[in-house]
């Protein structure tokens, strides 16, 4: 069996050395149309950054390693330019001579990736402006950055390659600009959530422009200018184009492969594409996102090396399946670490799926035992159904641990009430007795049950002031002295029972504390006494924090500026 690959790192290289396990007399053929085989995509800008000092350390294998340790004929810088299914061939293209010669194949696996979206604006082809996908993209901007010393950066999209391009160039000492087309930093996080990095941002000396769309460059001999349709301008030594991928697919579409979403490459469960003998992994194809069942592009590493493992199963005549992916992902951004899995309450919404949430602060472990800190946690859940729909984590040590965890339960189709349940490890340096996972399957059973009830930061500003229920801050004195809620009346919980008689029977009672663990107990003493209440999920501490962030953000897209 002769087996033909289009393309290495994640989903190629991983299928050839799958393939090679499974069948050492297969004679397997690699082209990888850049000059390296497989490599660390998502280390690239840890390079650029210097926090990875050598290049050599992105290199997972070489031609000459891959190939003696798996017997793999491995040929870089050559580029397939035509698939040939009827003749179950490919024309390859030599890139450093020229030549084009045919290659057959048995098998033949599809692993091109994604390229960086880079749509026709004026001035897009500027020297100064880069994008970052490959090996040879991260040199070139190391290179044009030892070279040129610049001062200033400009980067233009708010995804993983964005953020970590904008911590990596702080790092360096550059002033960095993000412009951002929509509301918010990555959108695989809720907007209340992505409040915590655009703080974490600002406080780095990045300059957040969120709601920014550019729509060209211009270029002069010292400066590249960046300009939205308001007329403001971003002048910078260079920019970073991070605006996404899509996927590469013109080989498949010109061979005639069904296509699906964004001409991605349509693949079954066995990573089959719709042409016999032909299989397709990676960023390029079309997947099933498994807590929606709706059809996904999820460009990720995780799933791109599973999708080629399973593919080279089947490929071998085994029988393996690729149920799809739940988007589970992980980034530092500065000394934050932010995480999700699953999907987030916005599509929700846009899927019309009745959805309800708790949003908790707990500390990384034992409260007693120091150097603890706090990360804000959001589990979003199916009420009808108590199926658990996805997580968001922002914090600092710890979220990678329970972000996993919630991960796993999703994808075992765990009840979110039983989170409640799970027996995780605890030691004080690690961990508390009721670990943050265990506290949001808490107050889901709480809420399940109906023995409490939530409203949100966004209900504050149409919560009845008119006299039609009470509103209470059940914080300290200090804590309401220094920022409270408009027309919110200070009650200690410790001072709570004393003051029942002044609290009217018939009327709902609002509640808020920092974080709301305070405002809970002081539903279920006001319950207690007939009283009902309910309390704002996540406190004052994470409203205030949506608050001051979409106020900086409301400056800063009202102002003109000329950075």
């Amino acid at each position: 069996m002769k087996v033909v690959i289009i393309g290495g790192v994640a989903g190629g290289a991983t299928a050839a050395a799958r393939i090679r396990r499974l069948d050492e007399s297969a004679e397997i053929v690699i082209f990888e149309k850049s000059g390296f085989i497989s490599y660390a995509n998502c280390g690239l800008p840890y390079y650029i950054g210097g926090t990875i000092p050598q290049a050599s350390s992105l290199t997972l294998q070489t031609p000459q390693s891959f190939a003696a340790r798996f017997h793999v004929a491995v040929h870089i810088n050559h580029e397939v330019t035509a698939i040939h299914p009827a003749e179950q061939c490919v024309t390859v293209k030599n890139l450093q001579t020229g030549k084009e010669r045919a290659e057959s194949y048995d098998k033949l696996l599809i692993a091109t990736g994604a390229k960086p979206l880079r749509p026709a604006l004026p001035g897009i082809n500027s020297e100064r402006l880069f994008s970052l996908r490959t090996v040879e993209d991260t040199l070139r901007i190391r290179q044009y950055v030892e070279n040129t010393k610049p001062c200033s950066a400009v980067i233009v999209g708010g995804g993983f390659i964005g953020v970590e391009m904008a911590e990596n160039l702080r790092e360096l000492g550059l002033d960095v600009t993000v412009l951002q087309s929509g509301d918010q930093l990555m959108p695989i996080f809720d907007r209340d959530m992505a409040a915590w990095l655009h703080t974490e941002m600002r406080q780095n000396g990045v300059n957040l422009v969120l709601n920014a769309r550019v729509n060209s460059f211009l270029t002069d001999d010292h400066s590249i200018h960046t300009r939205l349709p308001d007329g403001r301008t971003f002048s910078s030594d260079f920019v970073i184009l991070a605006i996404g991928v899509h996927p590469d697919t013109h080989l498949a579409k010109a061979a005639g492969l069904a296509l699906g979403l964004k001409e991605s490459i349509l693949v079954n469960e066995r990573m089959e594409a719709s042409v016999p003998n032909i299989y397709a992994v990676g960023d390029a194809v079309q997947v099933n996102h498994t807590v929606t069942n709706a059809a996904a592009l999820i460009a990720l590493a995780g799933p791109a090396n599973k999708q080629g493992r399973i593919a080279a199963d089947n490929i071998c005549g085994r029988n393996s399946r690729y149920w799809g992916s739940q988007g589970s992902s992980i980034l530092k951004v500065f000394r934050l670490t932010a995480a999700a899995t699953g999907i987030n309450q916005k599509t929700a919404q846009a899927l019309g799926m009745k959805t309800e949430k708790v949003i908790l602060s707990p500390m990384s472990h034992a409260g007693y035992y120091p150097g603890g800190k706090v990360m804000t946690m959001q589990v979003l859940f199916e009420p009808e159904t108590d199926r658990l729909l996805g997580a968001q984590i922002i914090g600092y040590d710890g979220v990678d641990k329970r972000i996993d965890v919630l991960a796993t339960a999703i994808h075992a189709g765990m009840q979110a009430s039983k989170l409640a349940e799970l027996d995780l490890a605890y030691a004080p340096p690690y961990a508390s007795a009721k670990d943050p996972v265990n506290i949001a399957g808490f107050m889901i059973e709480n809420l399940e049950t109906g023995l409490i009830r939530q409203w949100y930061a966004e209900d504050a500003d149409t919560l009845p002031r008119d006299g039609s229920a009470e509103l209470i801050d059940t914080r300290t004195p200090g804590e309401y002295a220094a920022g409270h809620l408009e027309g919110f009346v200070n009650i200690p919980v410790d001072n709570l029972r004393e003051c029942i008689g002044e609290i009217a029977t018939d009327k709902p009672v609002y509640l808020v504390c920092q974080s709301g663990v305070r405002s809970y107990i002081a539903a279920r003493i006001l319950e207690g006494y007939g009283i009902t209440a309910s309390h704002l999920a996540g406190g004052y501490r994470h409203y205030s924090a949506l608050c001051t962030d979409r106020a900086l953000t409301k400056s800063t897209t009202a102002c003109g500026m000329d950075a």
